[in-house]
């Protein structure tokens, strides 16, 4: 036994025992986590509309000061903007183009609401209960219609959102997973293009299963197969590509940069339970510049809309993919020079 070895004070076992760098993870964990609260909270304790578009049908004398009255109200809950006819405003309904639409019958004292719960039960019922009090406070009544309704298996409209919150973690996962097994830097580009090539077939899968689930069987969504199978294949490589130039710019410290990005803000933003005219400011102006915004509305827009208007959003989710790739080649590139100077 070696008697010479003198005994550590305890601030010296206290260092040995715990790095500098440790603790300093440990706070990173603990803003994420705070980080999260706030979000989430601040994103769902208040719901309110804000400037929801309403398509509005009534008699030529009214229709201008019906329309004015209702973007007048107080908070700006509504959007509203004249149509022709109840034909044309129930056509825009079920294209997904306006949230709801609003016909005023002149000859009686009962109005119709043409609803989509579809496209966000939560929006829908705002709307109901915004025209409701508007209707009561001028001694009418509404009855309300909805030309959209959420498939049987879709309980709330929340199997989109679900689906793609699936479909973002298993991509951030494999690419946490494949940097955390072989360094999150890649030795060199070529090991950089090795790694994003690996998800490439993962994705596909990835989106495959998915799809098989809610369809095939579980019957949560039914009849899009297919187009949701590649839409999930591009959300999954989105998110790994975007993970994995994280983790070759940050090191490990990218994992807790992208469970920021696609968890603590995306999914707050991306109109699960509240749709983003629901969200505060925040939120709601991020909603669809995120993978996770873009892929639920787009599974909505595929599902009960005939894929209406889910070009940009396809848009945006390629663009994160082949960002992602871009900037992980890009600074795989970097730090591999910089290595060979520093070895010079």
């Amino acid at each position: 036994m070696d008697t010479d070895t003198e005994p550590q004070s305890f601030w010296s076992e206290w260092r040995d025992a715990v790095e500098p760098r440790t603790v300093a993870l440990i706070v990173g964990v603990l803003l994420l986590q705070m980080g999260f609260i706030a979000s989430y909270v601040g994103a769902f304790h208040t719901p309110t509309p804000h400037r929801v578009p309403l398509a509005v049908v009534a008699p030529a004398p009214v229709t201008s000061g019906t329309v004015e009255r209702l973007n007048g109200l107080r908070g700006h809950p509504l959007r509203a903007s004249a149509v022709a006819s109840r034909a044309e405003a129930a056509a825009r309904v079920r294209a997904g183009s306006t949230a709801g639409a609003f016909v005023i019958d002149a000859q009686s004292r009962t109005d119709a609401l043409l609803v989509s719960s579809g496209a966000g039960v939560a929006e829908a019922e705002a709307l109901r209960a915004v025209i409701t009090e508007v209707d009561a406070s001028q001694q009418r009544t509404v009855t309300v219609t909805d030309l959209v309704p959420v498939q049987p298996g879709d309980g709330r409209g929340l199997t989109g959102f679900y689906l793609v919150i699936g479909w973002i973690v298993g991509g951030y996962l494999v690419a946490s997973l494949l940097g955390v097994s072989r360094g999150s830097r890649p030795a060199n580009p070529r090991r950089a293009a090795f790694r994003l090539m690996a998800v490439v077939p993962y994705a596909i899968v990835s989106g495959f299963g998915g799809a098989l689930v809610v369809d095939q069987i579980l019957g949560a969504l039914t009849g899009h197969f297919v187009a949701l199978w590649w839409l999930g294949a591009l959300l999954v490589a989105a998110s790994a590509t975007v993970t994995t130039a994280f983790q070759v710019l940050f090191g490990v410290l990218g994992i807790g940069i992208t469970v920021l990005v696609f968890v603590i803000i995306g999914n707050p933003t991306a109109g699960g339970a509240y749709q983003p005219d629901l969200l505060p400011t925040f939120w709601r102006v991020l909603a669809y510049t995120l993978p996770n915004g873009a892929g639920t509305d787009a599974v909505r827009r595929i599902v009960y809309f005939g894929s209406n208007g889910i070009g940009g959003h396809l848009a945006v989710i390629a663009a994160y993919a082949v960002g992602g790739a871009a900037v992980a080649m890009a600074a795989s590139v970097r730090h591999h020079r910089r290595h060979q100077l520093l070895d010079i």
